[in-house]
C-alpha cells in the first residue's frame, strides 16, 4: 500500500461481496472446484475399495511386475497433476479476468 493509499471500510467490501461481478466468481470458482473435489474422490474411493475388496483384480501383471494396483497408484499422482493443470486454465480464463477488474475497482477506491 503506497502512502496515498487508505485501507479500505467494511462497508466497501461488503459493496463489493454483494455485487454482482462477485457472485460471478464465486459461481465460476464453485462450478469447477465442486464436481472436480467430487470426481477426484470417487476416483481415489474407487482406489481404495478395489485395493481392499479386490486384491486379486489389483495384483493382476500388465506386463512384467507392474500390476493393475501399482497403475492405479501412480494414476492418483498423474490425476493431481491433470486437475491442478486444468484449474490453471481454468483460473486464467474465468476467474482471473473477474478478479481482476474487482482488484482494480478496490485499488481505485482505495486511491481516492
Amino acid at each position: 500500500m503506497t502512502t496515498t493509499e487508505r485501507q479500505l471500510e467494511p462497508h466497501e467490501w461488503e459493496r463489493v461481496h454483494q455485487s454482482a461481478e462477485f457472485a460471478t466468481l464465486r459461481r465460476k470458482l464453485r462450478s469447477f472446484v465442486f464436481p472436480m473435489t467430487g470426481l477426484f474422490l470417487a476416483w481415489y474411493l474407487l482406489y481404495v475399495l478395489l485395493a481392499d475388496y479386490a486384491p486379486e483384480f489389483m495384483s493382476t501383471e500388465v506386463f512384467g511386475h507392474v500390476n493393475v494396483g501399482l497403475l492405479f497408484g501412480l494414476g492418483q499422482f498423474v490425476s493431481t497433476f491433470v486437475i491442478t493443470a486444468l484449474y490453471v486454465r481454468h483460473a486464467n480464463r474465468h476467474l482471473d479476468p473477474v478478479a481482476d477488474k474487482l482488484r482494480g475497482e478496490l485499488e481505485e477506491v482505495a486511491s481516492r
